[in-house]
């Protein structure tokens, strides 16, 4: 019953990243970008890859759920590996780039946010 609770508790924090990252923090995002110099084909590229990383916290998330509601298919338990997996990278990246030429990304949830998904996935196993 505990890795239940886990597994709740990385989806939660898997849609709200979303739901931060998709609606709030693309708004301002957004902004930023079409306020900018880039050209049409960079600032479309970066609303997909900003996108794209909201895509991938909601599919995060559905993964937790559906592994929290059956908890006790060993199995089906597989699937969060690779969701674990891609937050801690995506930890480690943060922090690996944030402590070299780009201080501004410790500022930003990213990091903090990926590592609490990784370390819930991984309670919940």
């Amino acid at each position: 019953m505990e890795s239940f609770w886990f597994f709740v508790l990385a989806g939660i924090a898997s849609f709200a990243g979303a739901l931060f990252h998709g609606y709030l923090g693309g708004n301002i995002y957004m902004k930023n970008i079409n306020e900018s110099n880039m050209n049409s084909l960079t600032r479309s590229l970066s609303l997909i890859s900003w996108h794209i990383f909201t895509t991938f916290l909601l599919v995060g998330g559905a993964t937790f759920f559906l592994i929290a509601l059956n908890s006790n298919n060993e199995t089906l338990k597989l699937a969060v590996y690779p969701i674990i997996v891609i937050n801690l990278m995506g930890a480690l990246l943060f922090i690996a780039l944030g402590l070299g030429n780009h201080p501004q990304l410790l500022r930003l949830p990213g990091a903090y946010l990926m590592a609490a998904i990784a370390i819930l996935g991984l309670l919940g196993i």
